[in-house]
């Protein structure tokens, strides 16, 4: 990608951004019970204090060692922190909480990193590539707000007595909003950008690619868990043809009778939110992992979008023009949808209609990332970053399918047209919705 030199703004407005996304990164382990620093709440996952660590050695690796040219200070914090893990087919990680090192070691290589890295930001970039097009410090600042959403999902999943409850927005009171199937005429979907656009993007969003779609029917909202509950007492899930051969496997390994949010006590339905469980919320989107929607959606008779007509539905008009947000030009503020770390549980759907797309489909950005039946793939003219090879590629394997749009726990800065993020079809931690299209 092509970046120009950084202006006295920009370098003020990484500056602002930086910080603000350290506040909430602090936030989310403040609300963490210290004695719960050393849990492991999602078995394929590191232990959380390696995400305490994780911050700050990635920002050293980059900005410092990488951008900078800096020496290190404490090479053995700068490996362990260095990489998360995403295993596919088992291999789940074995490490014991006495195999990390104390709250306190790494607290103390936090607070150096940041002090180095806030040297480095009010310094002189000139001869450093990376510092003077801003590409280090907008991948440092979008891999925290990433990892704030990834600790959310972690924490989530927490017996509610290891966590302290903070201040939260008040929820959104709703009831179950009919879905109707929206026509959605043949048209052009532009997925990525064009690199010497100047903008920022991950390696997975260059290079511009315009593709034709097809007409087809999309849901105007997302599948609910009333909508679900309909599946699950079908006996969606004992259905195998409903289910592909892996998809299946998955599903009677895990004995799997219910979407992982869900509880089931005596004869009622009940929902794990973050902070509480509560009587299922049928107007709340159905969280699920992409081989459960992928099921639902053959029930019905249909099946997932493609990231094309995610594109297509979602910022697409019927005049051909295309938007840069399902509801216009404007930067997304609290009226559009649920996002940008302003709750931390779903909103009803059809809360937020001012977010709808020019072909009235409703929150396809926020209240929950969408799943989409593309294999997550390099776009043509991919090239992978030189300073972060296996960013994208080392997931171009298969077993990871695109999701878009957002959830409660995105940040803003992530909610453009052309981010792409994924997941393996059997994760069933995430904030992810989904709805189904027909031709």
């Amino acid at each position: 990608m092509t970046v120009t030199s950084t202006t006295a703004s920009q370098r003020h407005d990484l500056e602002h951004r930086l910080a603000e996304a350290r506040v909430k990164s602090d936030e989310l382990f403040s609300i963490l019970d210290p004695a719960a620093l050393y849990e492991r709440p999602i078995p394929e996952r590191h232990r959380l204090v390696f995400y305490l660590g994780h911050l700050e050695a990635f920002d050293w690796n980059l900005v410092a060692r990488r951008a900078a040219g800096r020496d290190a200070f404490r090479d053995e914090f700068d490996r362990l922190f260095a990489f998360g893990i995403d295993p596919v087919g088992g291999g789940l990680p074995t490490d014991q909480p006495s195999d990390w090192p104390s709250a306190e070691q790494v607290e103390a290589y936090r607070r150096r990193v940041r002090n180095a890295v806030d040297e480095i930001l009010a310094g002189d970039w000139s001869g450093h590539p990376l510092l003077e097009s801003a590409v280090a410090f907008n991948v440092a600042i979008e891999h925290r707000l990433m990892h704030i959403e990834t600790l959310a999902y972690l924490l989530h999943q927490l017996p509610y007595e290891k966590k302290r409850r903070p201040r939260m927005d008040p929820e959104t009171p709703g009831t179950r909003t009919p879905r109707a199937q929206r026509p959605i005429p043949a048209g052009r979907a532009t997925l990525g950008m064009r690199r010497d656009s100047g903008r920022f993007g991950w390696d997975n969003e260059f290079e511009q690619d315009v593709v034709r779609v097809e007409a087809f029917t999309i849901d105007s909202h997302p599948v609910t868990n009333g909508d679900l509950l309909e599946f699950v007492v079908a006996g969606g899930y004992r259905q195998r043809e409903l289910w592909s051969e892996a998809d299946g496997t998955w599903r009677e390994s895990q004995h799997l009778e219910h979407p992982g949010f869900w509880r089931r006590r005596g004869r009622d339905w009940m929902l794990r939110g973050m902070f509480d469980e509560r009587p299922l919320p049928l107007a709340w989107p159905a969280y699920v992992s992409q081989a459960e929607a992928t099921a639902y959606a053959r029930w019905k008779g249909r099946r997932l979008p493609t990231e094309p007509e995610f594109h297509r539905a979602a910022y697409g008009t019927p005049g051909g023009e295309e938007r840069e947000y399902p509801w216009g030009a404007d930067d997304p503020t609290a009226r559009p949808g649920n996002y940008d770390l302003r709750r931390w549980d779903p909103t009803p759907v059809g809360a937020f209609p001012e977010g709808d797309s020019a072909f009235g489909v409703s929150e396809l950005v926020g209240n929950g990332w969408e799943w989409t039946s593309t294999v997550f793939g390099p776009l043509p003219g991919f090239r992978a970053f030189e300073f972060y090879q296996g960013y994208s590629a080392n997931f171009f394997d298969g077993h990871h399918y695109v999701m878009k749009g957002g959830s409660s726990r995105t940040a803003a800065c992530m909610l453009r047209r052309t981010f792409r993020n994924w997941f393996q079809p059997h994760y069933p931690y995430v904030y992810t919705k989904f709805r189904t299209v027909a031709p």
